[in-house]
């Protein structure tokens, strides 16, 4: 059986999300248009307000819909403390788990040549301007531990090393391969805690 277009055109949508496959897209479509078209109606507006308001801070490059993010505009962070992470979900899963209190650096992804994704792709050249003006006394690197978070963590700690910065990298209580957004929050806590420096 031969769906009409528009019916179509809304599951190949939904399975392009991560995680989402065309069985699943096919239930959610289905789901909205016979039992939540107010819902979905709230989705529609919500995503497309999203797309055209959110951007990144001008700090430390999280999505947000101000200049600056909820974060970087609070009085209360450490300014001298930064944790570097790869991706806003990042960010999320540290604040539920921990208590830490300085601000972050988004890198919004992580060294991957075969991609085209260098250190200017994930704005090292911004990150090393923080460096020079000197507030800065720590890095936290957490990236992810896979063969490229481990590649970003290393040109990274080099970058602090050449500024006389202190660097650590959150300790392998993440599984290896593992990414931050789908760890429990007691072993992100445990793996943060344990930090070690970098050489």
């Amino acid at each position: 059986m031969s769906y009409s277009p528009l019916i179509l055109n809304l599951i190949q949508a939904l399975s392009a999300m991560p995680g989402i496959g065309k069985k699943s897209a096919q239930r959610i479509a289905f789901y909205l248009l016979e039992k939540d078209r107010e819902g979905a109606q709230t989705l529609s507006m919500s995503l497309s307000q999203a797309v055209l308001k959110i951007k990144n801070c001008q700090e430390c490059r999280m999505l947000t819909d101000d200049d600056l993010c909820v974060i970087c505009s609070s009085g209360s962070r450490d300014e001298s403390t930064i944790c570097i992470v790869e991706s806003p979900s990042d960010v999320m899963a540290i604040e539920d788990a921990t208590g830490f209190k300085g601000k972050y650096f988004i890198l919004m992804g992580h060294l991957s040549p075969i991609d085209g994704i260098g250190p200017e792709e994930l704005g090292l050249s911004k990150l090393e301007d923080k460096l020079t003006k000197g507030s800065i006394s720590e890095l936290i690197i957490a990236t992810n531990s896979t063969v490229e978070g481990d590649a970003t963590a290393h040109l990274i700690s080099g970058i602090a090393a050449k500024h006389h910065i202190s660097c650590s990298r959150i300790a392998h209580g993440i599984p290896l391969g593992g990414e931050l957004e789908y760890v429990d929050g007691g072993t992100i806590s445990h793996a943060f805690f344990g930090r070690r420096k970098m050489e």
